[in-house]
């Protein structure tokens, strides 16, 4: 039995048992290697939703033996979140779509005055939300080390207006799945006035996080990343500035009551509180899913499954710095600490190209482009050109680019040894003999047409 086998078996997710076609016709087990983008569902979350589904009804205000259940749930899955982030009191949990959608409510929660400070190295949905009316925004060059990220946050807000100040940071890439100094950064932005949200939507999956412990103001995540689909998010923090903003949505739910005025006017009272900002029908099993994945997450421990993690990181990491043309991406250098995400590019390919091969050949999911985090993989790829291949990359280049690329392996729980095995293998094999079949673009998708001898010149 292998070491990591010893540590912590996988938990049970949906799809372990899936068939899919390769270029030949031949048919093999999915490998699921874009843990980053979606996870698996745990077969947990999975089976709590079904037991639950017959009882579905409307949430809050219901009269019914079904909405009084629904809604029970509901703010059952409110408290459930709570305990897992470990939130202090006073502290709400909205339920948002994603951490896209937490980040964005937070945004049009944020005073009119404040500076907002990220690092470059965000992900789109941590880096986008703030450019608005009202708001500054001063981006922060990507650093090279947990020291330069502290230093160059504290220098930044040395030089810093009066006012309110938002710092916006993420716990773990998601394209080198590198940890960041969550705790360091969040005491100089205190020490300097500034509020702190954390971007948790690659961190939360794969480590325990504490609000109390790591004392930032606000935390979002998606459950889609969380092992538990439907399409809902968490933002969870401080009440003051959500308290006082306008609702993220103006409908039912957010108002407390709605009067006709003599002049024709409607005046409108809102709620405080979550309800605020979670106008319209909730969604119910979106939230319910994740508090399943919250409580399968904290029984199962942490502590086994971030050793496990930390195994397997290290299996890939070792495997493919032993394969001279792929060049793994870093910020912060080969020995940082990281969950399961992992980017490279492999000299000679596009990573488009090499990533349809992985599809089409070997049955492994992976991702291919930058990731939504533009600013970020060009900083990592250093201007260079991606290799010309059959297949370009997706994203857009900047003018004067050819094509800017990587390729994106990630996992997590539910991750068998042998698929990263087979993952391994299949790189060594592309590097070493080349695509058994060749590729065109079809509508942005790289699809293989034509086999070929695995000699011949890619």
């Amino acid at each position: 039995m292998s070491v990591i086998a010893e540590i912590c078996e996988p938990l049970a997710v949906l799809g372990q048992e899936v068939e899919v076609p390769l270029a030949s016709g031949d048919k093999v087990g999915y490998a699921a290697l874009d843990y980053a983008a979606s996870a698996p569902a745990l077969a947990r979350v999975w089976e709590d939703v079904a037991a639950y589904a017959p009882y579905y009804g409307s949430v809050h205000r219901g009269a019914g033996y079904l909405s009084q259940l629904s809604t029970d749930l509901f703010e059952q899955s409110r408290r459930t979140v709570a305990e897992f982030l470990e939130l202090r009191a006073g502290d709400q949990v909205v339920f948002t779509r994603a951490t896209t959608d937490s980040l964005n409510l937070l945004a049009g929660a944020v005073p009119v005055g404040t500076e907002v400070f990220a690092f470059e190295t965000e992900h789109h949905a941590s880096l986008l939300p703030w450019r608005r009316e009202g708001l500054t925004v001063r981006y922060l060059r990507a650093p090279r080390s947990h020291g330069e990220a502290v230093a160059a946050l504290e220098e930044a807000l040395l030089g810093a207006a009066e006012g309110p100040k938002l710092f916006c940071v993420t716990g773990a890439s998601n394209v080198t799945g590198e940890l960041w100094p969550v705790r360091e950064l969040t005491e100089v932005a205190h020490r300097y006035g500034a509020r702190v949200v954390l971007d948790a939507a690659q961190l939360a999956p794969h480590h325990r996080v504490s609000v109390r412990e790591l004392d930032v103001d606000w935390i979002a995540f998606s459950g889609h990343k969380l092992y538990a689909p439907f399409g809902a998010g968490v933002l969870a923090g401080r009440a003051d500035w959500l308290d006082a903003a306008e609702p993220y949505l103006a409908g039912g739910g957010a108002s407390r009551t709605v009067a006709r005025e003599l002049d024709g006017s409607v005046a409108v009272e809102w709620h405080t509180g979550p309800a605020r900002h979670e106008a319209g029908s909730p969604n119910v099993i979106g939230a319910y899913a994740i508090a399943s994945a919250c409580r399968a997450l904290t029984e199962a421990g942490f502590d086994a499954l971030e050793a496990r993690e930390r195994s397997l990181v290290a299996k890939l990491t070792e495997g493919l710095a032993g394969i001279p043309e792929v060049r793994v991406l870093s910020l912060f250098g080969e020995d940082s600490d990281r969950v399961g995400v992992v980017s490279f590019v492999v000299r000679g390919w596009n990573s488009s190209h090499f990533s349809a091969a992985l599809s089409a050949e070997y049955g492994i999911g992976v991702r291919d482009g930058l990731f939504c985090a533009h600013p970020l993989v060009r900083t990592l790829l250093g201007g260079e050109d991606a290799a010309p291949g059959e297949c370009g990359a997706p994203e857009p280049s900047l003018p004067g680019e050819r094509s800017l690329n990587a390729i994106r392996v990630s996992f997590g729980a539910g991750t068998p040894v042998e698929h990263l095995d087979r993952f391994l293998t299949a790189v060594r094999d592309l590097v070493t003999d080349g695509a058994r079949w060749s590729y065109r673009n079809e509508g942005g998708r790289c699809v293989a047409t034509e086999q070929i001898d695995r000699g011949r010149q890619r």
